[in-house]
């Protein structure tokens, strides 16, 4: 038999999930004893971290009082740094957004000169809503590369000159830092925001290249070494003169990405620097560009074939500058996607634009710190302390 919750942390997460909002509650769903509840929502109390209040509907007698998380004195950071801007969301403890912002930032500029600015923007906010640097208990961050979870080290990052192996967390004092690949915070961010129900699903981010985020009965799932959903270098059959910037030829991204098809518009006379100058064309009804994105939907929908026959997904989510033009580009996924995947595990197989945006990042990152931080495991530490 499973054994009921009992820590402090345990009872918390009962408390934030909404699971339990008195002490009766937490009696009945535990099997612990009311004078041990008693000690455990005390502690959790004495710590800053519930407050009880008289607020529930009395059912004769004294009203019983209410359980919830202390929002006031705890503050949380989202940080979304991408090749050439930094999105910042500041959180309560509950997941909701107090302050953002967002800058024009070149991550190329190297750790020292970016960090910095995320510390500035960050103390910023904080005064902005009036709470002090104490407050912030932890900042989630997403880059644009591959990341060591366990560390926080970004590990040799195309597109991040001079930030391999550099100990993200240690720039930042006294306060907790997570670090993880943007498309995993994405893929966070959408699930907790748009598919909580959803056990099974992946982030597509098409944009510069690709890459996917998945979650796996509603936990991330990172890989052995962190480096899982590098679906960008999947190799796609008849390309093989396309060379990527991994050092291979016939990568997904490199035919597939949206500087792969800005490089081809530019080859037909089109010229397009980057995903955002396809979207353009795009929007702007250029035959050339819908056909390229559409053939693109159709490879990365080949990719995406296979891995809903083994990961049988429930969603596949599509964000990244490209889902800007999603109806075209979802057009050449689903086509080949429900073509080449097995009838079982498409029956009820949902593909979809983002629905949380440009704020996925922001909000999976900022979700990341405050999950980590109301960790049952954390709790007990900060309780025992």
């Amino acid at each position: 038999m499973t054994p009921q919750p009992g820590s402090a942390g345990d009872v918390l997460t009962l408390i934030s999930a909404g699971s339990a909002t008195t002490r009766s509650d937490l009696a009945r769903l535990t099997g612990l004893a009311r004078s041990t509840i008693s000690q455990r929502v005390d502690a959790l109390i004495e710590r800053g971290l519930i407050e009880e209040t008289e607020s529930g509907e009395s059912t004769g007698g004294r009203p019983p009082r209410q359980l919830r998380l202390q929002t006031e004195d705890h503050a949380f950071a989202g940080v979304d740094l991408g090749a050439t801007h930094c999105r910042i969301a500041l959180m309560d403890i509950s997941g909701s957004v107090l302050a953002e912002c967002e800058d024009s930032l070149l991550i190329g500029e190297g750790p020292e000169t970016v960090l910095a600015h995320v510390d500035q923007r960050i103390d910023h906010l904080l005064a902005q809503v009036g709470r002090p640097r104490k407050a912030l208990r932890a900042l989630g961050m997403g880059v644009p590369g591959p990341v060591e979870f366990a560390t926080g080290r970004p590990n040799n990052p195309p597109i991040m000159p001079g930030w391999n192996d550099y100990p993200v967390p240690e720039y930042f004092e006294g306060v907790e830092v997570l670090v993880d690949n943007d498309v995993n915070v994405m893929a966070l961010g959408e699930h907790r925001g748009a598919f909580p129900e959803a056990g099974h699903l992946l982030f597509v981010k098409v944009g510069t290249g690709i890459g996917c985020g998945i979650m796996a009965e509603g936990r991330l799932h990172r890989g052995a070494q962190g480096s899982a959903g590098d679906i960008g270098h999947i190799r796609v059959s008849g390309h093989d003169n396309a060379g990527c910037r991994c050092g291979n030829s016939a990568c997904l991204e490199a035919v597939a990405g949206g500087a792969a098809i800005a490089r081809r518009l530019t080859e037909l006379g089109l010229p397009a620097e980057s995903g955002g100058d396809v979207v353009e064309l795009v929007q702007a009804g250029n035959t050339q560009a819908l056909r390229l994105v559409r053939e693109a939907g159709r490879l990365i929908g080949e990719v995406l074939a296979s891995l809903v026959n083994f990961f049988n997904p429930e969603v596949i989510v599509i964000g990244g500058a490209l889902s800007r033009v999603h109806e075209h580009l979802l057009a050449g996924i689903r086509e080949t996607v429900y073509r080449r995947s097995l009838p079982l595990a498409t029956n009820h197989l949902t593909i979809t634009p983002s629905r949380t945006g440009i704020n996925a990042a922001t909000l999976g990152a900022g979700i990341l710190s405050i999950e980590h931080y109301l960790s049952p495991e954390n709790i007990n530490r900060i309780v025992n302390a």
